[in-house]
């Protein structure tokens, strides 16, 4: 029978969540809202009505303390209440606190396994609201606020409907679907062109014309087909095979812009190139250089081969990385897909090599503004919500899996509207050796059998690779948002760090973008094939057709490979340890991808069919700069102190903090600079610094770069810049030059020339610019790309409208510091310390923050000049060795003044600065000299007693002093005998974190 067991807070207790939603709905939606009230309900399915009694009796669903909880409808204030409404999720979504509320329930009871298996529990929150006007607002909080349609359900009554007849219908989240035996076989070989795209289209294939004809051609080999006659198979394909297929050709997982032969023509210089492979030439290729360079002082282990890259740290330890995207996901169900992009990140290092331990998590975040005020296009949530559910996704995330989040930023652009971006990333560590061997090789054996470790498999995450293959539009499927558990997927990872260490598996992979498709393919490939028994596959619930099973990206699931001696305990352990894990067929030599589904054949492909059949793409690209006229800035009438604190306030300057605090930092102990310094802990740091083992000195720096503005003048260096801005952010605390791994991540609009992209050329013309930047400036700085991804569908088109977001690397650095005693942040520190700029300003205010807030344009964009850079960066650490550096702070969005009014902020200390001792370019204006972003800078402080050492150190490059902290709290910033601006650091500080301090 079903029971619905209402939790609420006691009369005397304050309903705090309740406060925090009417916030919501009168700041967000505009509604006089006097009053929220929460009720939580749990509906049950399989309990007596004695049982659910003793349930809601004996708190296992809620604290006696504060709550109570009745199988009658609870009315937190009956006659205050206007409407209310109960938001629950949609049948076939993942529900992670019913799932908790059943373990809860089972163990409470003790109810016998079979039992437990028919158990269902659902939830659902009311909401009992004071002040709503009508049935339209209440509809309009409900959609737009309260839930997101394409994953949860909603009802609502009137105050006096609910007095009347409370509560709602006790209604089960039952999922439905075909018979999960069946298996379609579509006539390949019947189909025309426009047969093969309407299906496409029908079933989210993201194939092209040319891959259609390279499926049928393979179908239709004479061999082939009598093979497959043997199997039991038509030569038509199985809707398992061509799904399998293309999850596996999509853009997502074959990366097939940058694979593909591409001519491209500068019309300014008048030349053409064929480039073979952006990934090959630019990416791979230069870092295969730098580690031929690099000779015995190579730190790279595994590169490109892996979840994640691997390099050397000490003597006994390595590190990963791996930074992912979750853009679309994250469009259509922000909470939910960037819970899922920050747990599916934290896969790839449990995947990488034999497994590694999770130390860290960085997130970038791209969106509008948060304060749009326009018309949204269909589909489209407001940014405010996208940035409250992306927040909140990551925190969860992040927060309940015990892993620190050490390093972030937040970039506004309104072409971000149509697609936010959503980078997460993870940091792992690996013992140097397990069992004698190096811990990041590993290797699938013909005959390990294939082992699916942790949650279950649903609906959620169906075509999540190929829907991500495409751009965002009012059709785009609800199921390829997952929703993640962080819960369950901790409870996996302890689990897989003992097997590792017992040495229970060979290899290991993460199910993402594929599902078991991509992770049993992927390994397949070490051993020769593979047989996969889709039956034997864990569901949450019935419904599924084998190639939904196949392909479902349902999150908290790792692959491995487990050889027959040590099976037996390594299912034990998994018993032991409360972990659900299944064996589902067989790695094998056979060369064939096979795939069965109650004792019959439902995929039987070739594995260099799946894996290397995809044909190439031949694009074409042609670069011809943007003309940007130059237009001259005015002075506002407030005059340079009022501009600073406006600049101060701007949404890519202002204070993150909001954000900052709703991530753990801390978790663990080994963070030694956190993402806010200073007295009051504040300021902006430029990386975060933690200890991998907190026994051992050395520690890892993080940073990052991302300068998006800048693709509007020239990619070329925008690349650049997000490349310096990370090396100088890692080296800004302490990390070694020298020691730098980078990631990089691409995310861009559609760069391939169609009807719906007339400027492709254009734009992949940007992306070659782009790559052409990265080898060029990660050679110069000998930083090796370890990992990276890319995601080339970052457009949306709905309501008649189409939306770009600015071409957007974010560039990541994981820095060796040798020593975390001696890192520098950014604040400053001490009266009489003495303030010097390192490197030149240049009139460079092409596509700044200053062009944005005043309204003019210059196509001086920011150049950098890696060689007179890379000296800088290694004199300062050998000044850091030295103890000679007090603060230190990079030079980046607003330039100059923002930088040294951040420093002033962070230590609550001002200083008095003449910016004519500042290495410039002759006749800069004062606006150019305060706010131009030129590269490569920083900002130090230097106590007077080291100056001469430190003075040594720089001679000979453009080193300037400006002044020296004071010891009361203005920053006065002078032009010689001119007084550009004076201003408090707390005024300071009030500017910067004004804007988002809600």
């Amino acid at each position: 029978m079903l029971s619905r067991v209402a939790v609420g807070l006691r009369p005397s207790v304050t309903d705090v969540v309740g406060q925090r939603v009417a916030g919501k709905i009168k700041s967000e939606l505009h509604l006089p809202v006097t009053a929220v009230r929460i009720v939580k309900i749990f509906t049950i399915d399989g309990l007596s009505a004695d049982e659910a009694g003793r349930i809601a009796a004996d708190g296992v669903l809620h604290d006696p303390v504060v709550q109570v909880a009745s199988l009658s409808p609870l009315s937190p204030a009956p006659e205050a209440t206007d409407w209310v409404i109960e938001v629950g999720f949609r049948p076939g979504v993942t529900d992670n606190e019913a799932r908790t509320a059943k373990e809860a329930i089972s163990l409470a009871l003790d109810l016998p396994a079979d039992r437990r298996k028919t158990l269902a529990v659902y939830t659902a929150v009311q909401y009992h609201i004071e002040g709503l006007p009508d049935r339209a607002a209440a509809k309009h909080v409900a959609v737009d606020l309260l839930g997101n349609d394409l994953l949860q359900r909603h009802h609502i009554k009137s105050g006096d409907a609910w007095r009347a007849d409370p509560g709602f219908p006790a209604q089960a989240a039952q999922v439905t679907g075909q018979a999960s035996s069946k298996v379609e076989v579509p006539d390949l070989f019947n189909m025309l062109e426009k047969d093969m795209e309407a299906y496409g289209r029908e079933h989210t294939l993201a194939l092209s014309l040319e891959e259609w004809w390279a499926i049928r051609e393979y179908f239709g080999l004479p061999g082939y087909k009598i093979r497959r006659v043997s199997w039991g198979l038509i030569h038509n394909p199985t809707d398992v095979e061509l799904e399998c297929i293309a999850q596996t050709w999509s853009e997502h997982c074959k990366h097939k812009i940058f694979t593909a032969t591409i001519t491209y023509r500068d019309e300014e210089a008048g030349t053409e190139e064929v480039i073979e492979s952006l990934y090959k030439t630019y990416i791979q290729g230069a870092t295969a250089d730098i580690r031929k360079a690099l000779g015995e002082k190579d730190f790279c282990l595994s590169v490109f081969s892996d979840n994640a890259g691997v390099v050397r740290f000490t003597e006994d330890l390595h590190l990963c990385i791996k930074v992912e995207t979750h853009n679309s996901p994250s469009a259509l169900d922000p909470y939910g897909g960037a819970l899922t992009g920050i747990v599916g990140v934290n896969r790839d290092p449990m995947g990488t090599g034999m497994g590694a331990n999770l130390l860290c998590n960085t997130d970038v975040f791209c969106f509008a503004s948060p304060f749009f005020e326009g018309q949204l296009p269909p589909r489209l949530l407001h940014p405010r919500r996208v940035l409250e559910g992306v927040r909140e996704g990551v925190e969860h995330g992040g927060n309940k899996s015990g892993v620190p989040t050490v390093n972030g930023s937040l970039v506004f652009d309104e072409r971000y509207l149509g697609k936010p971006l959503v980078f997460c990333g993870t940091v792992g560590t690996l013992p140097a050796t397990l069992h004698g061997q190096p811990s990041y090789v590993k290797k699938a054996l013909p005959g390990d059998y294939i082992v699916m470790v942790g949650g279950r498999v649903g609906k959620d995450g169906i075509h999540g690779a190929t829907f991500s293959s495409e751009e965002l539009h009012e059709g785009s499927p609800a199921t390829a948002v997952q929703i993640g558990d962080p819960i369950t997927q901790r409870r996996m990872y302890d689990f897989l760090m003992r097997a590792r260490d017992l040495g229970l598996y060979n290899a290991i992979t993460d199910n993402g973008a594929g599902g078991l498709s991509s992770s049993v393919g992927e390994m397949a490939r070490d051993s020769g094939g593979c047989e996969l028994y889709l039956d034997r596959v864990p569901l949450k619930y019935d419904g599924l057709v084998p190639w939904e099973i196949l392909t479902s990206e349902a999150q908290e699931r790792m692959t491995v490979a487990v050889p027959p001696n040590r099976f037996a305990d390594f299912m034990r352990l998994s018993r032991e340890m409360g972990v659900e894990s299944t064996e589902l067929g067989n790695f094998t030599n056979s060369g064939y991808f096979r795939v069965y589904y109650e004792k019959r054949t439902v995929a039987y492909l070739d594995m260099d069919f799946l894996h290397d059949g995809t044909p190439r793409m031949r694009l074409a690209a042609a670069w011809k700069r943007p003309a940007v006229a130059r237009t001259e800035p005015a002075l506002p009438a407030g005059g340079h102190g009022a501009l600073l604190e406006t600049m101060l306030g701007r949404l890519n300057i202002c204070s993150k903090e909001y954000v900052v605090r709703q991530y753990d930092h801390e978790v663990k102990g080994g963070s030694a600079v956190k993402p806010l310094c200073g007295v009051r802990r504040d300021g902006p740091s430029d990386a975060g610094v933690l200890r991998p083992d907190l026994s051992r000195p050395e520690g890892v720096a993080l940073s990052h770069g991302i300068c998006p503005r800048y693709s509007d003048i020239d990619t070329y260096w925008m690349m650049a810049a997000a490349i310096d801005e990370a090396v100088r952010g890692a080296v800004a605390v302490g990390a070694d030059p020298d020691r730098l791994a980078g990631v990089d991540n691409f995310c861009w609009c559609d760069p391939v020339e169609s009807e719906k992209t007339p400027d492709g050329r254009y734009k992949l013309a940007q992306l070659v610019r782009a790559n052409k930047a990265l080898a060029h400036f990660c050679r110069a700085y000998r930083t090796p790309c370890v990992s990276g991804k890319d995601s080339m569908k970052n457009d949306y088109s709905g309501g008649g409208i189409k939306i770009s977001i600015p071409p957007t690397v974010l560039f990541s650095v994981m820095g060796f510091v040798p020593d975390v005693s001696l890192v520098v942040t950014s604040d400053f520190k001490n009266p009489g310390d003495l303030v010097y700029v390192l490197g030149a300003t240049l009139a460079e205010l092409g596509a700044s923050e200053l062009a944005d807030e005043l309204g003019f344009t210059s196509p001086d964009v920011p150049q950098v000049e890696a060689v007179s850079a890379s000296r800088r960066y290694r004199t300062l650490h050998a000044a850091m060795r030295q103890g000679l550096v007090s603060a230190c702070h990079d030079c980046s969005d607003g330039g100059l003044a923002v930088t040294l009014a951040e420093m002033a902020l962070g230590g609550r200390l001002g200083a008095d600065l003449d910016l004519a001792a500042a290495p410039a370019t002759p006749g800069l204006t004062d606006l150019e000299l305060l706010y131009s972003e030129s590269q490569s800078r920083l900002v130090v402080t230097v106590a007077p007693e080291n100056r001469q050492a430190f003075e040594a150190l720089f001679a000979g490059q453009p080193c300037g002093l400006l002044g020296a902290v004071a010891a009361g709290p203005a920053l006065r910033l002078r032009r010689g005998p001119q007084t550009l601006c004076d201003a408090s650091a707390e005024e300071l500080a009030r500017a910067f974190k004004a804007t988002l301090d809600w």
